[in-house]
């Protein structure tokens, strides 16, 4: 039996708009956090992943579904339990810090174990302890008036893991420092977790923060969880178009499924010719479908490569980034494509090239009738 320290059971949370529309918030989310492990709930704003861990912490009430810590029921809609957020054996981090203004960072890191009531002597030692930790040991004596952006969410951090609880909960803690900071914070939150092996779930919409700390990822969209994965997974082997786009840059090709062979592949009409791709989806002829794959995935060249799909297409943008060139490919009036290159090819606008993707790189997905639009990505 997999030793869980968090367990969401068809958790549900209903908001009311201004107008008395309600919205699902959270519909019907089970998910579950395994001891030492950090989950990400990542997606864009509104899709419910701030509410679910808000949830979590005993700071949002569920109408149904369980929410468990250790094995003991905090939230039971069924039997009209809720325990409240002191007694849930958690701690949580937010986005604006939350440190109190007039408290030193001692004092600060210090409250949670004050609160509990600690011998003083412990509580010195754990603060000057977890100050260390977080490597801001010189600012013990300083207000948070005093510190930069990046100091102050050491200190929060040093705050939720100086109560030693096996749950630390998250919410965008990393938004208000700039990117090099946060750069380094997430590194040293990795290494933190791993040497405390403290329980995390994260809230944040940065794709990249996603991939660099979660064990597993849960892509949220609508109050629900659309995909929960290891990194790797969702990158390669998205579910729907939405998970695509949301994580990394994606190439499209709109089509629709002509005939299907014995030997699992399928053959796809789209605007730019027939594609033999795998058949991944349970693909059924006539229907609509996207082929998906990664700016990395595909090459160009200056002529046909025979074997593998290839368009032919031109030149609109070619930029270098230091780690790549981005090549942005005008196939035809409605489909352009995004060639990432190692090596820095410096193409001219207008220029004729070939864009070539091997087909175990294809990723067929099923178009479904009530997709989010763009826009709302």
């Amino acid at each position: 039996m997999e030793d869980f320290v968090v367990e969401v059971r068809n958790l549900k949370k209903t908001f009311k708009r201004a107008d008395g529309t309600p919205v699902n918030a959270v519909d019907d989310v089970s998910i579950s956090v395994r001891s030492g492990e950090c989950i990400v709930l990542l997606g864009p704003s509104g899709c419910g992943k701030t509410t679910l861990l808000r949830s979590i912490a005993g700071l949002e009430k569920p109408e149904d579904g369980e929410i468990l810590i250790n094995g003991e029921a905090m939230f039971s809609g069924a039997e009209k339990l809720e325990v409240q957020p002191q007694d849930r054996a958690l701690s949580m981090i937010f986005q604006s810090y939350a440190l109190w203004p007039h408290m030193t960072a001692f004092d600060n890191v210090a409250f949670p174990l004050k609160s509990r009531k600690l011998p003083k002597a412990e509580v010195i030692e754990r603060v000057n302890q977890t100050l260390g930790l977080v490597g801001v040991s010189e600012l013990s004596g300083q207000h948070p008036s005093d510190m930069s952006g990046g100091q102050q969410q050491r200190v929060a951090l040093a705050r939720a893991l100086v109560a030693g609880d096996d749950l630390v909960l998250l919410d965008e803690p990393l938004s208000n420092v700039d990117a090099k900071v946060r750069d380094q914070l997430r590194r040293e939150l990795v290494e933190m977790q791993r040497e405390i092996n403290f329980s995390a779930i994260y809230v944040t919409h940065d794709q990249i923060e996603a991939m660099e700390l979660a064990d597993r990822i849960a892509v949220m969209e609508l109050g629900k969880i659309v995909q929960l994965g290891p990194p790797k997974e969702i990158y390669e082997k998205p579910s729907t178009r939405y998970v695509a786009n949301f994580i990394g840059t994606v190439n499209e090709l709109s089509g629709t499924v002509a005939s299907k062979a014995s030997d699992g592949s399928a053959t796809v009409t789209t605007d730019l010719g027939e594609v033999e791709v795998p058949d991944e989806a349970t693909l059924t002829i006539g229907s609509d479908v996207v082929l998906t794959f990664r700016p990395e995935r595909c090459s160009i060249s200056t002529h046909q490569i025979e074997g593998s799909p290839s368009w032919r297409g031109s030149v609109n943008t070619s930029s270098f980034f230091g780690s790549h060139t981005e090549h942005h490919i005008n196939m035809s009036e409605q489909t352009s494509f995004v060639v990432w290159q190692a090596e820095s090819t410096q193409l001219n606008y207008n220029d004729d090239v070939w864009v070539t993707v091997e087909p175990a790189n294809i990723r067929v997905l099923p178009v479904e009738t009530d997709e989010v639009s763009d826009e709302s990505h």
